[in-house]
């Protein structure tokens, strides 16, 4: 089943216009169902605005209160909503003159809070080229002072599972490049162990009888001179 357009906002709405059980929000929106459970004690997803399934055409009040009334049902997604995410599948991705003044600001928002997401991947989500991403990020675009930095997913700019690929195709990318080794210089030098140094040994002596012998032959020694 084709996940809603953008799922954290609809849970948001499911949880808090529907007696649906949490399992059954997690199963539509294909969200972990401990993710459901934090969006219902407002722990994550705060001020988030939830985006209505019914109004968009993603799924149908019967459908809703069907599933209310059966906790183990699930949620089907209307056949309009299905037609339409086939279709989009199979378009070539086409940005409409009236969204394409729109396309700086989606810039700007992809820039400040996914850095890892390289200029093509930013290319592909909002239709626009390098040049102008460098613009974007350089602040040389004519229009800089009065870019603003919004969701591309709310302007309609590209969809919200396009969005989250490309986030977790970048931070793949990103965790395979291990982190280099620190080199001779940054670790700090190894130092033997006192125990180790010549100069750390006890200076071994002789056994005490043998002081006193030698004295005594001295001592003769002395009378006989």
């Amino acid at each position: 089943m084709t996940r809603p357009l953008m799922p954290k906002a609809t849970a948001v709405w499911l949880v808090d216009n529907t007696a649906l059980s949490f399992d059954q929000i997690s199963a539509f929106c294909e969200l972990h169902i401990l993710e459901i459970q934090a969006i219902a004690d407002e722990e994550v997803a705060i001020g988030m605005q939830g985006l209505d399934p019914v109004r968009g055409g993603e799924l149908t009040l019967e459908e809703i209160k069907r599933c209310e009334s059966d906790p183990a049902g699930r949620l089907e997604r209307s056949k309009g909503a299905t037609d339409h995410a086939k279709q989009q599948k199979k378009k070539s991705r086409y940005t409409p003159v009236s969204k394409r003044q729109d396309r700086p600001d989606a810039i700007s928002w992809l820039l400040k809070n996914y850095p890892e997401l390289t200029d093509a991947q930013i290319g592909k989500l909002v239709g626009t080229t390098k040049p102008t991403i460098n613009s974007v990020r350089e602040r040389t675009h004519w229009n800089s002072p009065n870019i603003t930095a919004q969701n591309p997913v709310s302007l309609g700019l590209c969809s919200s599972a396009e969005l989250e690929k490309a986030i977790v195709l970048a931070r793949a990318r990103a965790g395979t490049v291990s982190a280099p080794a620190a080199t001779n210089s940054d670790q700090p030098v190894a130092t033997p162990p006192a125990a180790e140094a010549p100069d750390a040994q006890p200076v071994s002596m002789p056994p005490a009888s043998v002081g006193p012998a030698s004295d005594a032959s001295n001592g003769s020694d002395d009378l006989n001179d």
